[in-house]
């Protein structure tokens, strides 16, 4: 199942088209998909900002042209030794901060305006474009005969499958990334979700507030301003520069900017009847 695949089954069971996913995942991964509902998905932008916490397998002694165990062996090695436990901790605390990363090929990323997977499938050749990345924590959670699981917190952007092929490359075996786990994306935790076969026995209920979700600090409007406010004038403040939640009589407004001491709507939940 593809993101979007989750996404056209919760349209379904909401009952509307404006549904929309905070961040892809691979099909052959599995764990938590933020999903938006209604007007929830003006902002997405915000959500899809976040840290992620993944769970992965890392296999040694193959790898594959896409990254993980979907795709072609390119490379294999038979009878290596596994490194040390000692030695595989040390190889990780080499990709801890900001690391260089070349997405796989196999991947969305769009090159000269075509997704890099459609060239890959074909055989053209092409380069991928690197981009840096950060690897907060990378934790070794077990090591087995020929696979470790580690758990990784990391930016938007981080590929594990890279991050799987980079490992082996560094203790000199091949790698492709086994298994796949998110475990947690911003606020959102596995612990929390619920599968869509539960969510069709659920009513909205299951639904969180949009402003429950985002990590931005509070600001009050005074209701004088309120009429303006919505209709996209500025509001002059003593205030820092800053992104807001924006509150006028404990009614969340939106998301707000403030610059140069002044409050700009940047994005409008509207009420049918706010005044």
């Amino acid at each position: 199942m593809t993101s979007h695949d989750a996404v056209n089954i919760l349209r379904k069971i909401f009952q509307t088209r404006k549904v929309g996913h905070c961040g892809t995942l691979d099909p052959a991964a599995t764990g938590v998909l933020p999903v938006a509902v209604g007007q929830a998905t003006k902002f997405i932008e915000y959500l899809a900002e976040c840290d992620k916490t993944y769970r992965a397998e890392i296999l040694f002694g193959i790898e594959t042209d896409s990254g993980d165990i979907t795709g072609k062996i390119i490379r294999s090695t038979e009878n290596f030794k596994m490194p040390t436990i000692d030695e595989l901790q040390a190889a990780a605390k080499n990709f801890i901060g900001q690391i260089e990363q070349s997405p796989p090929k196999f991947s969305a990323i769009k090159i000269n305006g075509r997704k890099a997977y459609e060239l890959a499938r074909k055989n053209i050749d092409f380069e991928m474009p690197r981009r840096i990345v950060t690897i907060s924590r990378l934790e070794i959670l077990n090591a087995a005969e020929n696979f470790i699981t580690v758990e990784v917190d990391c930016s938007k952007g981080t590929y594990i499958r890279s991050l799987a092929a980079d490992f082996g490359t560094s203790i000199n075996l091949p790698s492709t990334l086994k298994n796949l786990q998110r475990r947690r994306a911003g606020a959102f935790h596995i612990e929390d979700a619920v599968t869509l076969d539960e969510l069709k026995n659920l009513d909205e209920n299951v639904l969180m507030p949009i402003d429950a979700c985002l990590d931005f600090e509070n600001f009050n409007l005074p209701p004088y301003r309120l009429k303006a406010y919505t209709n996209g004038l500025p509001t002059n403040i003593s205030h820092a520069d800053a992104t807001v939640k924006v509150y006028c009589e404990n009614n969340f407004l939106g998301v707000g900017k403030i610059k140069l001491g002044e409050l700009r709507s940047e994005k409008l939940f509207k009420y049918e009847n706010l005044s």
